[in-house]
């Protein structure tokens, strides 16, 4: 009998999860190792080579780090759930003029349910992630998230649409750790290779980071049906011609293969005209947006104003600002001027560390 009990962790194969499972087997749980198989590159039409959390090596180098620590390893193919979720949401998005967050629907929707599954199946109490991230419980029973202590590689953002449920059931071991600490770890354990290993920063099923080639492949005739659309201004005015407007992203100024004598970029986009509309710098401010979808974490409900710092983007420092919900959305009001808000991207809700909750913007 272990000391702590079972607990399920995730295990890609890379340094951040596999070092999770090892302390966590040594601080006396009894630890199952769990890979999930959520996309092929075959399947995108790419010659690259597979490389990241779905690749054979990596789900090799998670069962021998198991098996040298004497716990057991399985494998979970959840490529159907996964592409008829998040794949078919990340074209769709695209095809309807927004910006996607395929990470956020993922943890939200697929990877933390097949977890969950999976743990009741082998009698499991916990699941484990390796996420920059902390969880805690509040007087008020409510589980938070919190930032993780490596301010340069917190994750907290991509986890706002984890619910109560599940957070209740969740560990992140790595929350008080910084990435040199946790490769350092890796060092220690003996584990030289795994500690060197490169971090990806693609969304794992588009390959060499390119949506538009991945786009074309899942889309017939693509570029026979949005290429050549406008280039207008804010007036209306036509600039020129644009490849499709899917191939585009708000805030968007290298690669758009027009001069107009000043920096220029993407500032509106609309499906139905098939025009991507340009501005300056100044035209893509904004001091107000809208939420939808949203999961609070920290607080039942926001239904009074509230001052909070508001994330756009993952790599947002985050903006003050004043938050209330009306009725399914969340009104933002940030107290000076934000530039590039995306449409079908996630805003996250902070108060200081901890995450109030999050949305995509509208």
């Amino acid at each position: 009998m272990s000391k702590h009990g079972r607990i399920l962790v995730a295990m890609s194969g890379g340094v951040d999860s596999s070092v999770a499972a090892v302390m966590l087997h040594e601080e006396g749980y009894e630890v199952i190792g769990l890979t999930m198989k959520t996309w092929d590159y075959a399947s995108s039409g790419t010659n690259s080579k597979e490389t990241g959390c779905c690749s054979l090596d990596s789900i090799n180098d998670a069962r021998a780090l198991a098996v040298g620590y004497g716990f057991p390893h399985y494998i979970l193919d959840i490529r159907n759930e996964f592409g008829d979720f998040v794949i078919d949401n990340f074209v769709d998005e695209y095809l309807a003029g927004r910006t996607p967050n395929p990470c956020v629907l993922c943890n939200t929707h697929i990877k933390w349910e097949a977890l969950l599954k999976r743990a009741d199946k082998l009698d499991c109490e916990f699941i484990a992630t390796g996420h920059y991230a902390n969880i805690r419980k509040q007087d008020n029973g409510r589980y938070v998230i919190s930032k993780g202590k490596d301010v340069n590689k917190d994750q907290s953002y991509v986890l706002w649409g984890v619910s109560q449920a599940n957070l209740a059931r969740t560990k992140f071991p790595l929350g008080s750790f910084s990435k040199p600490e946790i490769r350092q770890m890796a060092l220690d354990m003996g584990q030289i290779e795994l500690a060197g290993k490169s971090e990806s920063y693609e969304i794992c099923f588009v390959p060499d980071n390119d949506y538009r080639a991945f786009l074309r492949h899942k889309v017939e005739d693509l570029e026979e049906r949005v290429g050549g659309g406008n280039y207008v201004l804010a007036d209306g005015t036509i600039v020129g011609k644009h490849e499709g407007y899917p191939f585009y992203t708000i805030g968007q100024r290298k690669g758009l293969g027009i001069a107009l004598g000043k920096p220029m970029f993407v500032t509106g986009i609309n499906p139905t005209t098939n025009t991507v509309t340009l501005g300056t710098a100044d035209e893509l401010e904004r001091k107000e947006a809208w939420v939808k979808n949203l999961n609070l974490i920290k607080y039942e409900t926001i239904d009074q104003p509230l001052q909070a710092i508001t994330k756009i983007r993952y790599k947002d420092a985050g903006t003050e600002s004043t938050i209330v919900q009306m009725g399914e959305h969340m009104k933002v009001d940030f107290h000076h001027m934000v530039s590039g808000i995306a449409p079908g991207q996630s805003a996250v809700f902070y108060e200081e560390n901890d995450l109030l909750g999050g949305g995509f913007l509208l």
